[in-house]
């Protein structure tokens, strides 16, 4: 099983119970999980691949795959900024697929 796979397994096992869901379009999901992957090999920690790190996991606290942020979107909107999580929901469109806002603090980003 590739590294993408177990990871997706792990945290399948983990987010469900707490309603956390990947998105049904498997290939997206797997873009992002690879994304994670790469995050972790280049800054030591899995921050979040649609969110622009600082390299400081101090200052990226808040977008560590799950971010803070994704409760609030999934919330909201029934998925998270990058899709990775949805609600049961949004999975099944019951809901509409809104466009989810950049909920990150100016005063966070890395420039």
């Amino acid at each position: 099983m590739s590294k993408a796979g177990e990871l997706h397994d792990m945290l399948k096992k983990v987010q469900e119970p707490k309603g956390y869901y990947f998105n049904k379009d498997k290939e997206r999901v797997f873009e992002l999980l690879e994304a994670l992957i790469v995050n972790k090999k280049r800054y030591g920690y899995m921050s979040c691949p649609c969110k622009l790190a600082s390299r400081d996991r101090k200052k990226d606290k808040d977008i560590l795959c799950p971010c803070v942020y994704r409760a609030p979107d999934v919330e909201e909107y029934g998925s998270c900024y990058c899709n990775l999580y949805v609600s049961r929901t949004w999975n099944e469109c019951k809901i509409d697929h809104a466009y989810v806002p950049e909920r990150r603090p100016l005063n966070k980003l890395p420039y």
